[in-house]
């Protein structure tokens, strides 16, 4: 795996960003869908977490960690419907925005091969998108099926989701909020494990509700380049997870976030960066730790100019 990721790092990553430079002039990388994008600026290294990362006994002391931490957001579970005021009151007390809403499959409830489960899908997406827009956040996470939720096929689930999906962006769009779809490594996974899928799936899909987001976890596993995968995210990428090689805090092991970052670079993203992960030793002590850890790496990856 390691040999492959450099592999493409340096004779693919590397050629895209070093072909056409002229005169300091920017380079050109090929998005998915076969598009030649140019590096935008403004982007920003915005961090967040999911609650279930940070220590503490409520809800109030997690969030007063945070901001103390120098955290941005935070990452909100797929409960939010009926707790919209509670959610937010403890965000705005301890002055942090609000990132993802990390919602799931459903079981796979969208995608099932039963009409009458795949409407109550639907409601209870509908239900969350708009809870999710209340609170301002960036959007709701998705993830079609996991591993033995749906009989249905590749092709049957695309299918399902060009017909569906539509009509839920539009949704989305009246609440503000917007569908996240979440790509998973092969091991979670069958349907929608790469970026380029993601990114694909919302052009077919054209609805500005539905967009995509990237884990580094679930990419270093189905990717042969970070940044290829978040450039060919490009537009509709809004939203980020971090997790190391092992799935615990980024700088715990080799994991390099650097391609990934020239990545998020390369297309101006000013979205959340958001901790899904375990911890390794006291997480008052690595916390902090992985997220000077995370902002060096940003420092370090450059783009040609």
């Amino acid at each position: 795996m390691m040999q492959r990721r450099e592999f493409f790092r340096w004779t693919g990553t590397a050629a895209l960003v070093g072909a056409g430079l002229s005169g300091g002039a920017a380079a050109r990388a090929f998005a998915a869908p076969g598009e030649i994008s140019w590096p935008k600026t403004g982007a920003k290294l915005r961090l967040s977490s999911q609650l279930g990362v940070i220590p503490g006994e409520s809800l109030e002391e997690k969030t007063a960690k945070m901001k103390a931490w120098g955290f941005d957001a935070v990452e909100l579970p797929g409960d939010v419907v009926g707790k919209v005021e509670q959610y937010r009151k403890a965000a705005a007390d301890a002055g942090l925005e609000i990132s993802a809403v990390c919602w799931g499959s459903a079981g796979g409830a969208l995608v099932s091969d039963s009409a009458e489960r795949r409407q109550e899908g639907i409601r209870t997406l509908k239900e969350t998108l708009a809870a999710a827009g209340e609170l301002q956040s960036t959007g709701v996470i998705y993830v079609p099926a996991f591993n033995g939720q749906t009989p249905l096929t590749n092709q049957e689930i695309r299918k399902v989701l060009l017909d569906i999906m539509p009509e839920i962006g539009e949704y989305a769009v009246q609440v503000k909020s917007r569908v996240l779809f979440e790509p998973l490594n092969r091991g979670e996974a069958f349907f929608l494990r790469q970026v380029a899928d993601g990114a694909a799936l919302c052009r077919d899909i054209n609805s500005p509700g539905i967009c995509l987001m990237g884990d580094f976890y679930h990419m270093y596993i189905e990717e042969p380049s970070d940044f290829a995968a978040f450039v060919a995210g490009g537009p509709w990428l809004h939203h980020v997870h971090l997790a190391s090689r092992r799935r615990v805090m980024p700088g715990q092991d080799e994991r390099s976030f650097i391609d990934g970052f020239r990545g998020l670079k390369w297309v101006g993203y000013q979205d959340y960066c958001s901790f899904e992960c375990g911890c390794e030793g006291d997480r008052e002590v690595e916390i902090p730790k992985a997220m000077a850890f995370l902002r060096e790496q940003w420092e370090k990856a450059d783009l040609p100019g």
